[in-house]
């Protein structure tokens, strides 16, 4: 089991970067693929961005593709999340999300495949 504490959100112009960490705990981080998804107000929780346990591979929503990077230091037993290039669209509440992986190579995108999250953290991009 691991539980999932986001920080780094905030208030920010359009074009500024924030960085997201989401701190896990426990010893067997690394055996946890990562993901970060968000929920706008009226929408969906929808896909942000995933890693696979040791942050080999990495997968990107087209809508952030480029402007986005996940990483993570399994030494740390953290995920960060770097959004560059912020834009209003990206305004929601950011949850990072984990899974165990019993092979190194998987990642996942879809809600239903992760178990354990976070509590979520406010991203707010103004025009």
């Amino acid at each position: 089991q691991v539980q999932l504490v986001e920080s780094g959100g905030g208030l920010v112009q359009a074009g500024a970067s924030l960085r997201l960490s989401c701190a896990g705990s426990g010893r067997t981080f690394s055996t946890y693929a990562m993901g970060w998804f968000r929920q706008a107000p009226g929408s969906e929780r929808e896909f942000v961005a995933a890693i696979t346990r040791s942050g080999a591979s990495t997968y990107y929503a087209d809508s952030v593709k480029g402007r986005f990077t996940i990483s993570r230091d399994n030494a740390k037993n953290t995920v960060y999340l770097q959004m560059n290039s912020l834009k209003p669209e990206d305004t929601a509440v950011y949850y990072c999300a984990a899974e165990f992986s019993y092979g190194g190579t998987h990642y996942y995108t879809r809600e239903y495949e992760y178990t354990y999250w976070g509590q979520g953290t406010q991203v707010t991009v103004s025009s």
